[in-house]
């Protein structure tokens, strides 16, 4: 039995590619008897979070996936995300970074700065002196406070996916507005919660290496991942509102209610046939993730068109 957990932002409805994630999740817990939490990454703490969390814990429980225990909410966690920041500090592994999204980008793709991985920090930063770090705080700019790498590079096992390699920078853990950075938090709560098995889409497969090599700086037991395909429109691009019918409420204004919309995402990961009425308990018995698909599940017209 493994523990499993399905973690969205509060900050609008789930859409079809955010409910076929929670349902492979809940899937890959369930299967074996194993916890599934929800929890809410909700660091920014947006006024509408808590409207929002509710019209998704709603959506949840009308595909008949449930939960156990409460929900948790990032934005009620900071205290434990700045003990992990303090542990990191003491033991000498983090530095202020004074850049800009915009610097980091020049100094990236500058002839002088050598291969530097897609959207990974570049180190400007890093080997600053104390002079340095006096002259940009200076300036008034809040600096982040980033971690202190000591790899390069890290492979982790995905059970999709197979092994993943990717760059490990020296990421991000407070931002410059002093809130806790996603990564870190992601890497504290699932080791408070027990999680023992990440199952999300697989546009955030290239952070599985940074946050597990946060783990371990942190003494925290390594999570597995399982990194599921995304839902993608019609046109390629990720599915987003404007691609049509993409939450369960656009779905019943057209006519199909949450039963329908389970059963198209039944079919998409091979679990039922077109059409076929299903049940969550029914999914979970038929389940083997060793079936999940490797490929993007593009909805037809039939379930996008309103």
């Amino acid at each position: 039995m493994a523990t499993g957990r399905f973690a969205p932002s509060p900050t609008g409805p789930l859409h079809l590619g955010n409910l076929r994630t929670a349902l492979l999740a809940w899937l890959f817990a369930r299967r074996s008897g194993g916890r599934f939490l929800v929890r809410m990454e909700d660091l920014d703490r947006l006024q509408s979070s808590r409207e929002h969390e509710a019209g998704q814990l709603a959506d949840l429980a009308a595909l008949g996936l449930d939960w156990d225990g409460p929900v948790v909410r990032q934005s009620e966690r900071f205290d434990r995300y700045e003990a992990a920041i303090d542990r990191l500090d003491r033991a000498g592994l983090t530095y202020p970074c004074f850049c800009t999204r915009r610097e980091i980008q020049e100094a990236a793709s500058a002839p002088h700065a050598g291969p530097v991985p897609d959207g990974a920090y570049p180190g400007t930063c890093r080997h600053l002196t104390a002079a340095e770090r006096a002259e940009r705080a200076a300036s008034g700019r809040p600096p982040a406070l980033r971690l202190r790498a000591q790899v390069a590079e890290l492979t982790v096992p995905d059970d999709v996916l197979g092994p993943l390699t990717a760059a490990v920078d020296d990421l991000v853990l407070r931002r410059n507005d002093g809130v806790p950075a996603y990564n870190l938090a992601v890497v504290v709560d699932d080791a408070a919660q027990h999680v023992e098995q990440v199952v999300r889409g697989d546009d955030l497969a290239g952070s599985a290496p940074r946050q597990r090599h946060l783990a371990t700086l942190l003494g925290l037991p390594p999570v597995r991942y399982a990194h599921v395909p995304m839902v993608l429109a019609p046109t390629g691009h990720r599915l987003a509102k404007r691609d049509g019918a993409t939450t369960l409420a656009d779905q019943a204004r057209a006519g199909r209610p949450p039963d329908v919309v389970l059963a198209a995402l039944a079919a998409s990961i091979g679990l039922a046939t077109t059409g076929e009425a299903v049940t969550a308990a029914l999914l979970r018995d038929r389940f083997d993730p060793g079936r999940v698909p490797r490929s993007p599940w593009v909805p037809g017209p039939e379930l996008l068109g309103t």
